[in-house]
């Protein structure tokens, strides 16, 4: 069955496109991914173009980027990504994998949006423990930075730290450890989805409507492994 996945540069959709490829059920052909055009950067994680680009190349997906403005009102949104649903069936994608984990009122906007379309959307890490799903992300050799914290639940010094052991050991008892209620926000760097691992650097951490941003600098091509 042919799918793609709806990419955020995050670690919940890294690690969901890790889960479905070890399944075998889907042949993942492209990410999906909504790019404010008047930045150049990931919907909500603030995550370069050039970075994206250079995520999806290590991946081996095709990219489809849904252009939307800053700021955003939701009937253009709505418009514009059905117009890409409609392209991508025509195409013969039947699936479409999220990396949600367990806010109902998502998964339900998805799968109504979804509706009569002819593609049906997957959830393949669907109401696992999150604790417990943030070290298997890590144990698995999956590498990320902090891209974006909302300044109402965590310090900007969150933002361009490493997702890692030290990281989840530092977050308030009331932080969700995958961000999953948008503490939080990732850019995946290394994985075994990818074929080498992306160089980038730190940039500047900036703050704008209530959130910090760290601007990942794109350095490079994928260096190999080992």
């Amino acid at each position: 069955m042919k799918a793609l996945v709806s990419w955020s540069s995050g670690k919940d959709c890294a690690f969901a496109l890790h889960e479905v490829r070890r399944e075998g059920r889907f042949d993942v052909v492209g990410a999906l991914t909504t790019v404010t055009d008047t930045f150049h950067r990931v919907s909500i994680h603030g995550v370069r173009e050039e970075v994206l680009r250079a995520q999806l190349d290590a991946a081996a997906l095709s990219p489809l980027m849904v252009p939307i403005p800053y700021p955003c009102p939701n009937d253009i949104y709505e418009q514009r990504m059905s117009e890409a649903l409609a392209r991508v069936r025509a195409d013969g994608v039947t699936h479409i994998i999220f990396g949600d984990l367990y806010l109902e009122d998502v998964r339900t906007y998805r799968e109504a949006r979804l509706a009569g379309t002819g593609i049906t959307p997957v959830f393949p890490l669907w109401r696992r423990p999150t604790a417990r799903l943030a070290r298997d992300m890590i144990a698995a050799g999956f590498e990320a930075f902090v891209a974006t914290v909302d300044l109402a639940r965590l310090p900007a010094s969150f933002a361009g730290r490493a997702f890692d052991a030290a990281f989840l050991a530092d977050l308030p008892q009331d932080v969700d450890p995958c961000g999953e209620n948008g503490e939080f926000h990732t850019c995946v760097i290394a994985g075994p989805i990818f074929d080498g691992v992306l160089r980038v650097t730190r940039g500047e951490t900036v703050t704008r409507d209530g959130f910090a941003y760290c601007d990942l600098l794109p350095d490079g091509a994928p260096a190999a492994r080992g």
